[in-house]
């Protein structure tokens, strides 16, 4: 199977966080980038943030997408002043390419709570665990193949690569 992970600049925050790298200075159309995931991938995850969620859900419903909409949950998160309710859970829509199976690895649970990373290159790099529950979510297997498509620290990646060896075993 082939899978799509999608952990792009969220909406309106691009110019904001990732000025300073030319391959992010612009704005993502998430439209185009559901459409692609649904259409190139057998299943495909998708971080978004919780202001953009709206937003988020009207592309993918407009375009009759199936998905769940998963929780990252952030017991230690960035709190920053004059704002008033810290930003901490993050949206994953996630569309399964085959049915997630019981395992010994991990309960399956809708959200996943593990603290953010800090200095990674990039503002919203994903925690390794993260990305592993990413995988049990969509149902990947050890010989899928994972498209990262927004590489960036190349977290994704990295976890796929652990994720994987941790199946061989």
């Amino acid at each position: 199977m082939r899978i799509g992970y999608a952990d792009p600049p969220y909406p309106g925050q691009a110019k904001r966080h990732y000025s300073e790298h030319a391959d992010y200075a612009g704005e993502v159309d998430h439209a185009a980038l559901l459409q692609h995931l649904a259409n190139d991938y057998d299943g495909w995850v998708l971080h978004t943030s919780s202001p953009a969620l709206g937003q988020i859900l009207a592309l993918a419903d407009g375009l009759g997408l199936e998905y769940r909409t998963m929780a990252w949950v952030k017991p230690f998160a960035a709190f920053k002043r004059n704002v008033s309710v810290a930003y901490a859970w993050e949206p994953v829509l996630v569309k399964p390419c085959r049915k997630p199976v019981v395992n010994h690895r991990m309960v399956m649970r809708d959200w996943f709570s593990e603290s953010i990373t800090l200095k990674r290159g990039l503002t919203g790099a994903k925690p390794e665990r993260v990305c592993h529950w990413a995988f049990e979510m969509v149902g990947a297997e050890i010989d899928d193949d994972l498209v990262d498509l927004f590489p960036g620290t190349g977290a994704v990646s990295r976890a796929w690569d652990t994720w994987q060896q941790q199946l061989a075993i």
